[in-house]
């Protein structure tokens, strides 16, 4: 890592960027007056043939410009990954590829890790599309409080600056890159929520369909289960599955029961077949969560879960 580098300002460039080379010239600027040493990089997540030629004749000018492209589109999380990877400054600051806050106000923002490890932006006034896509936030938001015990109010916004510590210790992987800030949290880093204006271009933007839910849904149940369980898989697959085994027994039983002391037929009754499957899914998952115990603790020497503030002496 080069320690003269304050400050490395990672892009990824995904499906969705607007006005790539304008917003380029705008970070470039806004990170040119902070008095700040820095790096510009952009990933571009597989071809982007209609933004390189704008993004490679401003690293011409500006050799503080670095651009990189993934040999195909691997997501958010990996071009983010990689972006971190290749990144020098002692402080990460991620950008998005479109307009979402106020540009001018990310020279303050600069500031934000003073007594903590992690700041994202929280774009307020907040205005959305529609009275739909507001309840859309506000409900996915309060699943996430529900399942995970802690609240962020914008985690859709990609601007967050965080030190290096935060980028070696929590890993990100598939669509988790959003989760980041509840994910460092979790491992014992401070957190700040930092209010920035939002964006004109934003306020018109964001609008998602019925697979962009679906995935955020899903993401949120996967974000639970590595919050809770993640060192604890008996405690999931054994609850779930003892409950299954448990149901499946009791149902065999009643009719295992009308057979013998009743005379009720089975041959024309699914129950005997349903209730026989429920023991077996029951104990099989009950298995999956025994696996999972001791794969983890098989490798329980190589998996971290604190993080150390400081030597005090």
């Amino acid at each position: 890592m080069n320690e003269s580098i304050d400050v490395s300002a990672v892009v990824t460039v995904g499906s969705r960027y607007d006005r790539t080379g304008k917003l380029a010239a705008e970070y470039l600027a806004v990170l040119k007056q902070s008095g700040k040493s820095f790096e510009l990089i952009f990933v571009l997540d597989g071809e982007r043939e209609k933004i390189v030629p704008a993004l490679v004749e401003l690293a011409k000018e500006n050799p503080q410009v670095r651009i990189f492209q993934l040999s195909r589109p691997f997501g958010e999380a990996a071009a983010l990954t990689a972006g971190f990877e290749h990144a020098n400054g002692k402080e990460i600051l991620t950008l998005p590829a479109y307009y979402q806050v106020d540009s001018a106000a990310i020279g303050d923002f600069l500031a934000s890790l003073d007594g903590c490890d992690l700041a994202i932006a929280v774009r307020w006034p907040r205005a959305v599309a529609s009275r739909f896509e507001k309840f859309r936030r506000d409900f996915f938001h309060r699943l996430l409080k529900f399942f995970a015990g802690e609240e962020f109010r914008d985690l859709g916004c990609s601007v967050r600056l965080m030190n290096r510590q935060v980028v070696d210790e929590v890993p990100i992987y598939g669509d988790q890159d959003r989760f980041l800030p509840l994910l460092a949290s979790r491992r014992g880093f401070r957190v700040r929520e930092v209010e920035m204006a939002q964006s004109d271009q934003d306020r018109t933007q964001g609008k998602y369909g019925p697979k962009t839910y679906l995935r955020r849904l899903l993401d949120i149940f996967t974000v639970f289960f590595l919050v809770k369980f993640t060192k604890k898989p008996l405690r999931f697959f054994g609850m779930i599955g003892s409950v299954t085994a448990i149901f499946g027994g009791v149902f065999l039983t009643y009719v295992v029961v009308e057979r013998l002391f009743f005379g009720v037929a089975l041959a024309e009754r699914p129950a005997l077949l349903l209730s026989s499957l429920l023991v077996v899914l029951g104990l099989q998952m009950f298995a999956l969560g025994l696996l999972g115990e001791l794969i983890i603790f098989t490798h329980a020497r190589d998996i971290k879960e604190y993080t150390i503030e400081k030597n005090v002496n």
